[in-house]
């Protein structure tokens, strides 16, 4: 083969690789704009669905005191076992608007992503699911003890049976839990020379159990599917109350109602799509961000 044969081969080999190249950068940069051009639609979207607030948290009640079991000795002494802190926790979704439509009404609500930013130095803590009807009292059922997650259906008839989670779906009445921390103090023998003993807050400081010690801050997502099957998300921060600047629970009971500014952020849409025999169900995402308030 000739050298000038071989030079134009050589040519050509590059011209081709150029191409290749150039087609690839030019391929890699139309992804990219389109990724971007995508990911601004989905933003612009985001803002378009949340333009107003269909969903809010604007209240959570809090009942904060202590039971334990307190057994009377031959010597008029006490003794108490199995010393447990609770809270009673109420927390209000506001439709936010009188006008209810399947936008703003609950077809079921979830809380989940369940975790403790601050959590006691003693005993032993786990969420309960609690009875409407027994608010601001110390029964709470180990059946309804809320692991990773607990999900509340959702009901339009006039008598909702509240031993099992359930919400009225025009949000008429609050998702309530229960926090308890238990075996606080166990076996603790208390001297004859009190007179009597209350089951209630009182019994932290007679055992003297320090309130930084039972400290506890929750955090969770409250998610919703309203009847237009639309997802809706707000993370929450649970600040157990042991004490305010007029009262502690070292009283008897602490009662909060704390106002807030929580606002749920549309996610996309809840389907179901059929896949050969199978259900699938599919959520759209359209974002990630969180919402504080």
């Amino acid at each position: 083969m000739k050298k000038k044969d071989i030079i134009l081969l050589l040519i050509i080999i590059f011209l081709l690789l150029f191409f290749i190249l150039l087609s690839g950068l030019v391929y890699n940069t139309l992804q990219t704009y389109q990724l971007s051009n995508s990911f601004l639609q989905s933003e612009l979207k985001i803002q378009q669905d949340n333009s107003e607030t269909v969903f809010s948290i604007d209240k959570i009640t809090y009942f904060s005191s202590a039971d334990a079991d307190i057994q009377t000795n031959s010597n008029s002494s006490f003794t108490i076992s199995n010393l447990f802190q609770y809270t009673d926790i109420a927390i209000f979704i506001n439709p936010n608007s009188d006008n209810l439509t399947n936008k703003n009404t609950l077809k079921s609500v979830k809380l989940g992503n369940i975790s403790y930013s601050l959590k006691p130095n003693i005993g032993t803590q786990n969420l309960y699911y609690k009875n409407l009807n027994e608010f601001a009292t110390s029964k709470f059922s180990n059946s309804n003890i809320v692991s990773e997650s607990i999900t509340f259906d959702t009901t339009s008839e006039d008598l909702a049976d509240f031993s099992k989670p359930i919400l009225y779906n025009n949000c008429a009445n609050p998702i309530t839990l229960c926090y308890v921390n238990s075996k606080i103090q166990d076996n603790f023998t208390l001297e004859n020379n009190i007179s009597n003993i209350s089951h209630n807050g009182s019994l932290l400081k007679i055992c003297g159990i320090t309130l930084n010690s039972i400290s506890c801050n929750i955090n969770c997502t409250v998610e919703i599917i309203n009847n237009l099957d639309e997802l809706y998300t707000c993370p929450i921060t649970l600040d157990i109350p042991l004490s305010t600047e007029s009262q502690t629970v070292y009283g008897g009971s602490l009662t909060l109602k704390d106002n807030l500014n929580y606002k749920f952020i549309k996610r996309g849409r809840f389907f179901i799509v059929r896949d050969g025999s199978l259900l699938k169900i599919c959520i759209f995402i359209f974002s990630t961000k969180k919402n504080r308030p």
